[in-house]
C-alpha cells in the first residue's frame, strides 16, 4: 500500500507559508473528494433505484401473466396449454421477484448507507473543522494586529497585559484548530479509500449472492420446465414456418391470375340464374335534399327471406327489406349502369342499388327474385330453383308448331267459352298448324305498362284516328255520359304486356302471345304489375285505373277480333285489337293487330264469357226484334241490365248494386 501524505502537526502552531501551501493541497484534495462523493452516490442510488424498479416490475410482470386466463380473446380456444405455462412462469417470477427485492435490500444497506454516512460524517466534518479553523485563524490575527499597535511610549501595563493574554488564548484556540483540521485531513486520505471501496465490496457480494439464489432456482427447480417450453416454441416456430410457406405459395398463385380478375366488368363466369343467396358489395342511392342523391357502397347479403346490409367495419348486419312478395326490376339512371329497384309488396318501401358489374347485376336480380318467391322456404330449394330457370328458358326456346307443345298445349275447344262462333272448324285447323314466325314477327318488342296500346307503329296524333289523352282519358266513344249500354261488368285484373301481332282470327296468336310475354317478364325478372279494373260494356273496353276512377285506355268492342282463356292458368286471358297502320299505302290503311294479355283473380273464362255477350248485345241492337229476344233469353237486374256472374270489385263502374251470382 502506497504511503499516505499527511500534515505534520508540530508546524501547526508556527503556520508558516509552506504549511499554509501544502494545507491548501489537503483543501484542494478535500473538495475534490467532496464532488466524486456525491456524483458517485448519485449513481448508486441510481442503481439502488433501479433495482427497486426491477423488483416492482418483476412483482407486475407475475400479476399480469396471471391475467392471461382472464382475457376474453376472440380466438382463443385452444390456449389451456399456454395458460398452464404462464401460470408456471408466473409462479416463477414472483419467486425472481423475492431474490430482486432483498438485492435491492443489500444494495442499500451494504452500498447505499456506508456511502451516505462517509459523506455526512467524514466529507462534513471537514467542512466545520475549516470553517472552525478560519474563525481561530481570523481571531488571531486581529488580536496580533492589536497587540502590534501598542505604542512605545507610555505603556500602559493594564492594556499591554491584556491583549498579550487576548494574544495567547487566540493562539491557542487557533493550535487546538488547527491540530483537529490536520488530524482530519489526515485521516480522510485513509477513510476515502476505505469509503470507495467498501459500498463496492457490498453491492458485488450482494449480486452474487443473488445469483446463487438465482442459479438454485432455475437449475435444480426449473431445468425440465425450460426444456418442454423450449421444444413447445420450436413446434410452434416450425408450424409458423410452414404456414407462411404455404402462405407465400397462395399468394404467388393469386397474383400470377391474368388480370381480368380485377376489372369489375370482365368477369366471364357464366350467370347463375338459381342463386338462393348472395352477398357483395353494392351502391345503394340516398336521398340527400329534395333534388340531390348520393350513393353509398356498403356489403349486402341475403338471409332466408330478408336483404340484410353490413356497412364496412361493422360487426353484424341489419335488415334493410323483407323480401318475400317483393318486386325487382331493372331501372335506368341517368348517372349510373347495372341499377335495379326492390319494392315491398305494398309499394310504400323502395330502394335502388347498383351492381358493380352486368353478371352481379343479373344475378342479384335473379337471386332476389327467386328469395321474392320464397323458394328457400321449400324442402329442396335448389332443385326448385334449377327448375323454374329450366322452364324459363324453355318458354323463350323456338318451336316448329303448336302441335308440338305436347300434352300441356292449349286446346282451343274450350278456350273460349264465349268466344265467337267465326273461329271454328277449318279455321281453328289452319291457325292450329301455323309457326310462331306466321303469328309474331321475331323481334317484335313488347311493352309491359298500361299507358298506350300496344302496336309501336300507330301514329295516335294523325287525323281521323283514335287518340288517347296523355290524362289518361280516351274520348268521348267509351265515355260513360254516352254508354247506354244494357251491359256493365267490372273485373280486377294485372296488366302483363302487350305486342303486335300478324293476325287477328286466330286463337292461337293470343296463345303465342301469352307464351312470349310470360317468356320475357321471367327472362327480364319483370314480376311487377299493377292491378286496374277492365269494364265490360256492350260498346266498349276500358282500363281503370282503381284509385283515380280514369280511363288509362279504351277500345271498341267491335275493334276486339279475337278473346281467349289460357287453357292450363285459367287466370290468364288475352285478345286482339285490331287497328289501322297509316304508315303504309292506301287511303284507309292497312289494317295492324295488337295483343293484349292480362291476369285476373278469377277465371278468364268469365271475362270472355262477358266480351261474348257485349258483343251479341251490340249485334242485337241493330235488329230491334233480336235485341228483344235476347232481353227474353236473359236475366236481368233491378237496374235493366243484364245478370251476369260475379265482379271482382264486388260493384259496378257506376256504383250500381252488386251483381248477383249466375251460371255461365
Amino acid at each position: 500500500m502506497p504511503a499516505v501524505h499527511t500534515l505534520l502537526l508540530e508546524e501547526a502552531l508556527q503556520d508558516s507559508p509552506q504549511t499554509r501551501s501544502l494545507l491548501s493541497v489537503f483543501e484542494e484534495d478535500a473538495g475534490t473528494l467532496t464532488d466524486y462523493t456525491n456524483q458517485l452516490l448519485q449513481s448508486m442510488q441510481r442503481v439502488y433505484g433501479a433495482q427497486s424498479e426491477m423488483g416492482l416490475a418483476t412483482e407486475q410482470l407475475s400479476r399480469q401473466l396471471l391475467e392471461y386466463e382472464k382475457q376474453n380473446f376472440a380466438l382463443g380456444k385452444g390456449d389451456e396449454e399456454v395458460i398452464n405455462t404462464l401460470q408456471k412462469f408466473a409462479e416463477t417470477v414472483g419467486e425472481l421477484n423475492t431474490l430482486h427485492s432483498e438485492l435491492a435490500t443489500q444494495m442499500a444497506d451494504r452500498m447505499i448507507f456506508p456511502m451516505i454516512q462517509f459523506r455526512e460524517k467524514d466529507l462534513t466534518e471537514i467542512s466545520t473543522l475549516r470553517e472552525i479553523f478560519g474563525i481561530a485563524s481570523d481571531e488571531h490575527e486581529a488580536a496580533m494586529v492589536k497587540y502590534s499597535r501598542l505604542p512605545k511610549k507610555k505603556e500602559n501595563e493594564k492594556v499591554k497585559a491584556e491583549l498579550v493574554g487576548e494574544v495567547a488564548y487566540s493562539r491557542r484556540k487557533q493550535h487546538q484548530a488547527s491540530m483537529q483540521y490536520y488530524c482530519a485531513l489526515n485521516a480522510l486520505q485513509y477513510r476515502k479509500r476505505v469509503a470507495m471501496l467498501e459500498p463496492m465490496l457490498g453491492y458485488t457480494q450482494a449480486q452474487i449472492n443473488f445469483y446463487k439464489k438465482g442459479i438454485d432456482l432455475v437449475s435444480k427447480k426449473m431445468d425440465s420446465f425450460l426444456g418442454s417450453v423450449s421444444s413447445m416454441t420450436q413446434n410452434i416456430q416450425a408450424q409458423l414456418d410452414s404456414e407462411a410457406e404455404a402462405m407465400r405459395m397462395t399468394q404467388r398463385e393469386l397474383l400470377s391470375m391474368e388480370d381480368t380478375v380485377y376489372m369489375p366488368d370482365r368477369d366471364p363466369a357464366p350467370v347463375n340464374r338459381t342463386l338462393i343467396q348472395k352477398a357483395g358489395y353494392l351502391n345503394i342511392r340516398n336521398k340527400t335534399g329534395l333534388v340531390t342523391t348520393a350513393w353509398d357502397r356498403l356489403y349486402f347479403f341475403t338471409q332466408g327471406g330478408n336483404l340484410m346490409c353490413q356497412p364496412r367495419g361493422a360487426v353484424a348486419g341489419g335488415m334493410v327489406l323483407d323480401l318475400d312478395n317483393s318486386s325487382v326490376m331493372a331501372v335506368e339512371c341517368e348517372d349510373r349502369r347495372y341499377c335495379f329497384q326492390i319494392t315491398s309488396p305494398n309499394g310504400k318501401t323502395s330502394m335502388i342499388l347498383q351492381a358493380e358489374s352486368k353478371r352481379e347485376y343479373e344475378e342479384w336480380i335473379c337471386t332476389l327474385n327467386n328469395i321474392s318467391r320464397q323458394i328457400y322456404l321449400t324442402d329442396n330449394p335448389e332443385a326448385v330453383a334449377i327448375r323454374l330457370n329450366q322452364t324459363a328458358i324453355q318458354a323463350v326456346t323456338p318451336i316448329t308448331s303448336f302441335e308440338k307443345r305436347g300434352e300441356g298445349s292449349p286446346n282451343p275447344d274450350r278456350a273460349k267459352p264465349g268466344g265467337m262462333q267465326s273461329s271454328s272448324g277449318a279455321s281453328q285447323k289452319t291457325s292450329s298448324a301455323a309457326e310462331p314466325e306466321d303469328l309474331i314477327v321475331p323481334g317484335t318488342p313488347i311493352q309491359f305498362d298500361i299507358m298506350l296500346p300496344a302496336s309501336e307503329f300507330q301514329d295516335q296524333n294523325r287525323a281521323g284516328g283514335r287518340r288517347t289523352n296523355p290524362f289518361g282519358e280516351t274520348d268521348d266513344d267509351c265515355s260513360p255520359e254516352s254508354d247506354d249500354s244494357l251491359l256493365q261488368q267490372v273485373f280486377a285484373v294485372r296488366f302483363l304486356g302487350s305486342m303486335a301481332v300478324r293476325s287477328g282470327q286466330s286463337q292461337e296468336v293470343i296463345y303465342e302471345a301469352m307464351r312470349q310475354v310470360l317468356a320475357a317478364r321471367a327472362i327480364h325478372n319483370i314480376f311487377r304489375t299493377t292491378e286496374s279494373h277492365l269494364m265490360v260494356t256492350s260498346s266498349c273496353l276500358r282500363l281503370i285505373d282503381p284509385q283515380t276512377q280514369v280511363t288509362r285506355i279504351g277500345f271498341q268492342l267491335q275493334e276486339v277480333t279475337q278473346f281467349v282463356a289460357h287453357q292450363e292458368n285459367g287466370r290468364l286471358m288475352g285478345f286482339v285489337v285490331e287497328g289501322r297502320d297509316w304508315s303504309k299505302e292506301g287511303e284507309e290503311g292497312e289494317p295492324s293487330f295488337s295483343a293484349f294479355v292480362f291476369e285476373s283473380n278469377t277465371e278468364g273464362e268469365k271475362i270472355c264469357y262477358t266480351i261474348s255477350l257485349g258483343k251479341d248485345i251490340m249485334e242485337a241492337k241493330k235488329d230491334p226484334e233480336a235485341l228483344v229476344q235476347l232481353l227474353k233469353n236473359m236475366p236481368l237486374t233491378n237496374e235493366g241490365k243484364f245478370l251476369l256472374l260475379d265482379s271482382e270489385t264486388g260493384s259496378t263502374a257506376n256504383g250500381g248494386a252488386p251483381d248477383e251470382e249466375s251460371e255461365a
